[in-house]
């Protein structure tokens, strides 16, 4: 079977690998698409946030179907559609599903029924292949418990996470405000239903969240990392307001004035990953009928993969781009 695999850092290679066979407490999995993360960038570049090592078949944003199905699982059947955490426990570790252990960038693979997640009909393999970011977004949206019509939403960084973030809060019904110097990405915010983006190079961004929201958001999610982005999110919410802090920035320092959590009676929390929230997650997809499409921008078959990582670097020309196994 063919397999993307991460050879050595900086090394991404395609190739042919022998096809998975299934313990009795095991599924095989054919995937079906997978979803470039940033994360995978860092996976290439030796750079990753825990122990990794070579070679490693990456791939954590999937969907795939059941084909095979071990004598002691219950629950699943062949040709289920199916999504996995990330995050998983195994009977030796905690693992990261296509980081520290191999991921769904192959054809099939085996993967024990806890991991797994059935779709239902109304969510379709393009929607599937991202619900993994989609959860993170929505546990960020929900780490304060959620938000309503009346509420006013502000994103502070329009790629992935930022832009299923903002849908997440879209189809909770309030009003969503994009922050992201990007255009193609403030035009994607736009096609999810966001009320307004706003371009922070620009004029004053700040000054631009005040105006629009008369005083501040109900609540802010940071999914930017960015120096400019963190120094600014405590200025977009108003006075008692939330803060969900998602944007990666590690290793860092920069000024930023701390004080106003206090002075602001502000509820800041961090978020990492989505844990607890995706048989919730789905059914709000599946409910909402949310219509993510616009964030997937590219696909490309497997044999393509190179090509599809390159474009992937480029953020004025692609947000998220899948890669088609099977």
């Amino acid at each position: 079977m063919k397999a993307l695999i991460f050879d050595e850092p900086n090394k991404p290679i395609v190739t042919q690998v022998q096809t998975p066979g299934i313990t009795d407490n095991e599924v095989l999995i054919q995937s079906r698409r997978v979803g470039i993360c940033h994360s995978d960038y860092e996976l290439l570049a030796g750079q990753y946030i825990i122990p990794i090592s070579y070679p490693v078949v990456p791939g954590h944003e999937w969907v795939g179907e059941v084909v095979e199905v071990g004598k002691n699982v219950d629950g699943l059947k062949p040709g289920d559609r199916v999504v996995g955490e990330c995050v998983i426990n195994t009977p030796e570790r905690i693992h990261h599903f296509g980081f520290s252990m191999d991921g769904a960038d192959r054809e099939f693979f085996a993967a024990r029924p806890e991991w797994l997640h059935k779709l239902p009909d109304a969510v379709d393999d393009a929607k599937g292949a991202l619900i993994e970011p989609f959860t993170c977004g929505y546990y960020a949206v929900m780490r304060h418990g959620g938000v309503c019509a009346a509420d006013t939403v502000v994103v502070s960084g329009g790629g992935t996470i930022g832009l299923v973030s903002a849908a997440a809060a879209i189809g909770m019904g309030a009003r969503v405000i994009v922050v992201d110097p990007v255009p193609l990405r403030r035009e994607i915010a736009m096609k999810l239903g966001a009320d307004a983006t706003i371009d922070p190079t620009d004029g004053d961004p700040i000054e631009a969240v005040q105006e629009m929201t008369k005083g501040g958001a109900d609540l802010v999610v940071e999914c930017a990392g960015h120096p400019a982005s963190l120094a600014n999110v405590f200025d977009y919410a108003r006075d008692d307001g939330d803060v969900s802090m998602v944007g990666i920035n590690i290793g860092q320092k920069f000024p930023v004035e701390l004080g106003k959590i206090q002075i602001k009676n502000l509820n800041v929390k961090g978020c990492i990953g989505s844990p607890g929230v995706w048989p919730a997650a789905i059914r709000f997809l599946e409910r909402t009928g949310l219509d993510l499409s616009p964030i997937q921008t590219h696909s490309y078959n497997i044999d393509d993969a190179m090509t599809a990582l390159e474009l992937g670097k480029s953020p004025d020309k692609a947000v998220k781009v899948t890669l088609e196994i099977s």
